[in-house]
């Protein structure tokens, strides 16, 4: 039990690193991950409609490449601006608003009467998923205590696979039903828009954002709420107590503040390293992910394999994901956050090139459940990564902007498969997103270690 006299030397940020994992801590977990697995269901959802679309529509790949590419266009706009207004107005509500938004638009794909709708609807879509997903890890990050901030973040991300897996369901058991199958898949999405309610409302705002902002009270309250859940006692109210805590708590090992005290921007001397690294990073991977699994049902229908036994390939390969998910979530804070991400992005390069090699049905599973384990274990390491990197006041920003120039990559990546295919079958394709992991892998190196380290206020 801490003493009132030891409190009182503690920022609120200090008081909430040095909680347990409480009931409190879970319950925003489930809350934000359900949002997030709302929205791989809904990326995921788009692999299996584009497969059908071209059965039913009779859709060329330069066509099917549009409607795959541009809810990335909406991704890119979105993740970049999302951060900013986060930063701005708070990270629950940005959360809550990018899911309404995305929920509506999912829904209304339902009705889409050509390809020009639903181009359009997918660019809106976009849009609130961009803004979602940095501003969620986010908002994660900054209540973590900081000893298991990384695996918290990384459980976080693995409700990814749940949605991915729900997509595959739907894309299984759903879509092939009948020529409208694929319509009644994004009536589903219909889902996010009720739950933004529960998000705006039942989740706490950040506490770092509050003090950055001036509202004491409020982030006074919220602390006192998670340290009565962990049974932590928390320090009497008075003018002592007010003015530790308005003093942000530097870390030396992680601030990277300018000489002056004032936050620098995500490019300045002492951050320009580490952004270059994480966009690189997101540029590659977002690249090598999206190419491959966006594509996979539609490559496994030209190889010969039928709606249904395509989409079952795809459910089994999506499976994967979720051990991927366990083992980076506990290396992260065995090993730290580079060996991790460094480790993962190697073998999601040797899984591609297996991809790649792959002519039977054996292989195929194999090769692909090695992809999503490497891949999305990688994937939960780079969302722990990207929040310990900048200050409260650019944190959002830095990882919108990240995600944002990560998403070029996405808007890209549909279009080279169908070219490639064309001069270099799978094994080119797969190749190149072989080479895309092994840069990302490098470009790892660029990064702080920052395992155990509190955030940067």
């Amino acid at each position: 039990m801490t003493t009132p006299a030891t409190s009182r030397r503690l920022t609120r940020n200090e008081r909430l690193d040095r909680l347990p994992f409480t009931k409190k801590h879970g319950r925003m977990l489930f809350g934000s991950g359900v949002g997030w697995a709302l929205d791989a269901m809904d990326v995921g959802l788009i692999s299996f409609v584009m497969a059908a679309l071209a059965v039913h529509w009779d859709l060329d790949t330069t066509t099917l490449g549009f409607i795959g590419s541009i809810g990335f266009v909406g991704m890119a706009i979105g993740a970049t601006f999302g951060g900013l207004l986060a930063d701005k107005i708070g990270r629950r509500q940005v959360f809550a608003v990018t899911l309404l938004i995305y929920g509506i638009a999912t829904g209304a794909s339902a009705l889409a009467t050509g390809v020009g709708m639903l181009i359009v609807l997918r660019f809106i879509v976009g849009l609130g998923l961009g803004a979602e997903l940095p501003v969620a890890s986010t908002l994660i990050s900054e209540f973590a205590p900081k000893r298991i901030r990384g695996r918290v973040v990384v459980w976080l991300e693995a409700f990814w696979a749940v949605g991915w897996i729900a997509a595959a369901c739907i894309g299984t058991f759903v879509i092939p039903l009948s020529e409208n199958g694929w319509r009644w898949g994004f009536a589903i999405g219909l889902v996010p828009a009720a739950y933004a309610i529960v998000i705006r409302f039942g989740l706490p705002e950040s506490v770092r954002f509050l003090e950055s902002k001036g509202r004491l009270d409020e982030a006074e309250h919220i602390v006192r709420d998670f340290e009565n859940s962990a049974g932590i006692a928390h320090p009497t109210p008075g003018p002592e107590t007010q003015a530790l805590e308005v003093v942000p708590a530097r870390n030396k090992k992680t601030d990277a503040r300018t000489s002056d005290g004032d936050a620098p921007g995500i490019w300045s001397k002492g951050l320009r390293r580490r952004t270059s690294g994480l966009w690189i990073i997101w540029f590659c991977i977002n690249l090598s992910y999206y190419g491959a699994f966006i594509w996979i049902p539609s490559l496994l229908v030209a190889q010969g394999f039928d709606l249904v036994k395509s989409f079952t390939f795809t459910l089994i390969i999506t499976l994967a994901q979720l051990p991927g998910y366990a083992v980076s979530a506990w290396l992260i804070e065995a090993w730290g956050r580079r060996a991790t991400l460094a480790t993962f992005m190697v073998g999601s390069a040797g899984s591609a090139v297996f991809f790649g090699l792959a002519t039977t049905e054996p292989m195929i599973i194999t090769a692909g459940c090695m992809l999503s384990f490497f891949n999305l274990g990688a994937w939960g390491a780079l969302y722990a990564i990207g929040p310990e990197l900048y200050p409260t006041d650019i944190r959002g920003t830095g990882t919108g902007a990240a995600a944002g120039f990560g998403r070029i990559a996405s808007i890209i990546s549909p279009f080279i498969v169908p070219l490639v295919i064309v001069s270099g079958g799978p094994v080119m394709v797969f190749a190149i997103f072989g080479v895309a992991f092994l840069i990302a892998a490098c470009a790892v190196f660029l990064l702080p270690e920052l395992k155990g380290a509190s955030l940067q206020q």
